[in-house]
């Protein structure tokens, strides 16, 4: 029997053709002879016809991978898709094997603070099952932990924290803590590993001219590396595929650091810049965000790692726009998440307006193994 009898015909009929959108576009976009591009659709579906699936030859998943970045809606930084290295991890087969790519990126990524853009792509799912998932949300972030007084470090991560302490886990109790790796390879149980010692840089925050924080200790993680999303690819779905690109200083200090429901440190910023906090009139929120972020800023300057201010930000993107004109494809987005957090009306984001239509290659969301 072969294993195509026991798809869906359509999940076959789906699978068929998403694999040809993407052998062609591949094609066209590397300008490989016609002749080579229906060779290997042929070759395509014949493996499909035997096996139900097919395998992506590195070239097409490094150009997959990069796509993905290209058609990212709620990414700004999409200017840079070309660059983005990538890691075949295909044959990491057991979670040792996992946790040493995922290490590997991270001292990649990191780069000694000249951040570089990387992607690690475990195995696809089989069957409509996943032969790898990481449980992070992002393979550095902070633990959140729950007490009657309300929770100490990122509350965005409670959750998985106390997955992590059921899981034997142990942190410091500070509000900074760095979370471990937590790892699934197929039906087994997940399996976490503490990051090595001085593997991820982090940047202790400071203002160039106040005292923004009297004496608590902020600092935040130099890469943000996304891990919970899957990658398509052509009809294959890749469900641990970590990315990362580098930080607009704005996720740090207007939203990781500043909204409510993370740290929330508005207030203590606006008292300690003396700041009347009794009336909306006074700006305070806004005076306090635009410190905080300076404080970003200028601290990831001073370590020399890697980060972008949202105007800059905004005018690569618009560069972007400009290249993708060229090549005579369409930019999509979702204008909600392309505009930055902080004086969004000063860029020319702010007055455009997209199509947001997905495009694959794509990175998905996924719902955490743990909820």
């Amino acid at each position: 029997m072969k294993a195509t009898e026991t798809m869906d015909i359509a999940e076959k009929e789906t699978l068929l053709a998403e694999a040809e959108n993407f052998i062609r576009t591949y094609g066209r976009e590397w300008g490989e002879p016609q002749a080579d591009t229906e060779r290997r659709w042929v070759e395509v579906q014949r493996e499909i016809e035997a096996t139900g699936t097919y395998t992506h030859t590195c070239a097409e998943l490094e150009h997959g991978a990069r796509m993905a970045w290209r058609h990212a809606n709620r990414c700004i930084g999409r200017l840079f898709w070309k660059g983005l290295h990538v890691f075949d991890a295909r044959g990491a087969d057991s979670e040792a094997d996992v946790f040493a790519a995922l290490e590997r990126h991270i001292e990649y990524a990191t780069n000694g603070g000249e951040i570089r853009t990387a992607i690690t792509i475990f195995k696809p799912a089989r069957d409509g099952k996943a032969q790898v998932r990481i449980w992070n949300h992002q393979l550095l972030r902070y633990a959140g932990y729950a007490s009657e007084e309300g929770v100490v470090g990122d509350p965005a991560s409670a959750a998985f924290t106390q997955v992590c302490q059921r899981l034997g886990w142990r942190g410091e109790g500070t509000p900074f803590d760095l979370l471990p790796l937590v790892v699934q390879v197929r039906e087994g149980e997940p399996r976490l590993s503490p990051l090595p010692e001085g593997l991820a840089r982090e940047v202790p925050l400071a203002h160039p001219t106040c005292d923004l924080f009297h004496g608590f200790p902020v600092k935040w993680y130099a890469v943000p590396i996304i891990s919970d999303m899957g990658l398509e690819i052509g009809g294959i779905l890749y469900t641990a595929a970590p990315f990362n690109g580098w930080y607009m200083g704005t996720e740090i200090g207007a939203r990781n650091l500043a909204d409510d429901a993370r740290y929330g440190l508005l207030p203590l910023v606006a008292r300690n810049l003396g700041l009347d906090t009794g009336t909306n009139a006074s700006l305070w929120k806004d005076r306090a965000l635009v410190e905080l972020n300076v404080a970003v800023l200028h601290s990831f300057r001073r370590d020399g790692v890697s980060i972008v201010d949202h105007h800059t930000a905004a005018q690569q993107f618009s560069t972007f726009r400009r290249n993708e004109e060229r090549e005579g494809r369409e930019t999509t987005g979702r204008w909600s998440w392309l505009i930055p957090p902080l004086s969004p009306a000063t860029t020319d984001i702010f007055h455009s307006r997209f199509e947001d239509r997905e495009l694959s290659p794509k990175y998905v969301y996924q719902q955490a193994p743990y909820l």
